[in-house]
């Protein structure tokens, strides 16, 4: 089923992740991971990591700048760091990376493959085509940094990949996921995310047919004949066909929507067809304006008045309160919710914060909590005891009754201020 995922805008933010959380991305970024794959299996890793919004939805629930380029770097280091530990578990490997670690994906592929019993050359064929795509078909001014390619232990596979316009300082995401994958040249992105930079020369387009096979039949020509027309068209000037004709190119390759397909989640959670554009702002601070009030005003009152008793076996968790439940709610969306719910990821910045104090800075106790929790769920859940795994997921379906029947709409400045006046208490830290 064909679905445009969209594109969002993404400032270029320099910087490094520290140690202190950066684990804790690992950490819970792997938790997440393992819970999707419980639910709904491995494949639906794949899918999510193919669709753009959530993608930085879960950047900004690890605590991660909400809005900056950085998320792709930073999730993808602490994803490989924690399903890598976890391959023969999960069924799944991240390979690739930013820069020289990128150069290494098929030397891991193959690696990968092998222990796998995976067809290797395919994989590392796979991964160039890829990369060519991104650099070469689609021109539109961004350099590829980094390449990260997931695999399954049944050769399914996603790739997040990046690329930097350092004039704009501006950064594009793009995203590939290999389910329903039918050609590397027409159509083949789930989601690329990025500031629109007016004429992009988009070769995978499923209207650029005629113009690749053009240029399959021009390589194909006598070089000298091409040369003497060149002559011809420095000497006599270009003829009215060949205006026309680049008339109508640079008409193809005005690019005022990203034509995008591919299924982001599974059919069964997908609601009728969503617009997946966003534009990330370059504020750092995050506003009321980028933020569904109505949502984080859902998860407040499911962590602040919701009735004991339908979270009985969370809340009896020692030490356990209301702000540890309000980011468990919003993990609980993360890995629950349809595409629609993710439209605002600076929402999931109310689970943990961000690294540069935005909208609050990161509070330590109540992101160890959430690990503690989570862990302790899931491990008990593979156990066959499931009532704290269910309670988990239950936050996301009460979040979802309140947001129908009532109209919790947030004080954006009182929630703010509210964060801020505890953060001591809740060891609050950032980078700034």
């Amino acid at each position: 089923m064909p679905r445009n995922t969209g594109h969002a805008d993404l400032p270029l933010h320099s910087g490094i992740v520290p140690k202190w959380l950066a684990d804790r991305m690992r950490d819970m970024g792997t938790l997440i991971v393992e819970a999707l794959i419980l639910q709904y299996g491995k494949k639906e890793v794949l899918r999510r990591l193919s669709d753009p919004l959530w993608f930085q939805s879960l950047g900004a629930v690890l605590g991660m700048d909400w809005h900056s380029s950085g998320i792709t770097t930073s999730v993808m280091y602490a994803l490989k760091r924690g399903i890598n530990a976890r391959a023969k578990d999960f069924g799944l490997v991240v390979c690739g990376g930013r820069g020289k670690y990128s150069r290494k994906t098929p030397e891991e592929l193959e690696f990968v493959s092998n222990m796998a019993g995976l067809d290797g050359n395919g994989l590392v064929r796979n991964s160039k085509l890829v990369a060519k795509v991104d650099s070469t078909a689609v021109q539109d001014g961004f350099q590829l940094y980094q390449h990260n390619f997931i695999v399954s232990d049944e050769g399914d596979w996603t790739v997040v990949q990046q690329g930097m316009n350092s004039a704009t300082k501006t950064a594009r995401r793009y995203h590939w996921c290999s389910e329903n994958l039918k050609s590397f040249v027409e159509d083949p992105h789930t989601g690329i995310t990025g500031e629109n930079q007016k004429y992009i020369l988009n070769l995978t387009d499923s209207d650029a047919k005629e113009t690749r096979s053009s240029i399959l039949d021009l390589s194909k020509e006598n070089p000298d004949r091409i040369i003497s027309e060149i002559r011809d068209i420095q000497n006599h000037g270009v003829s009215e066909a060949v205006i026309k004709a680049e008339k109508q190119q640079l008409e193809l390759f005005e690019d005022t929507e990203h034509k995008l397909t591919k299924v982001s989640l599974t059919e069964e959670m997908l609601p009728p067809v969503v617009s997946r554009n966003i534009v990330m702002p370059a504020h750092h601070d995050v506003r009321a304006e980028d933020v569904d009030l109505k949502r984080l005003g859902g998860v407040l009152a499911t962590a602040y008045e919701s009735d004991p008793k339908d979270f009985e076996s969370l809340l009896l968790t020692p030490g356990l309160g209301p702000r540890t439940l309000q980011s468990l709610t919003l993990v609980s969306e993360v890995i629950n919710g349809t595409p629609s719910r993710f439209r605002d990821p600076a929402r999931f910045s109310f689970a943990h914060g961000g690294k540069d104090g935005h909208p609050f800075p990161v509070p330590l106790r109540i992101y160890d909590e959430s690990i503690r929790i989570l862990g302790d769920a899931i491990e008990r859940s593979r156990l066959g005891y499931k009532e704290k795994s269910e309670c988990i997921n239950r936050l996301h379906r009460t979040q979802l009754e309140i947001e129908e029947h009532c109209d919790p709409r947030a004080d954006f400045e009182a929630v703010l201020e509210h964060e801020r006046l505890n953060m001591p208490g809740w060891e609050g830290r950032s980078e700034c």
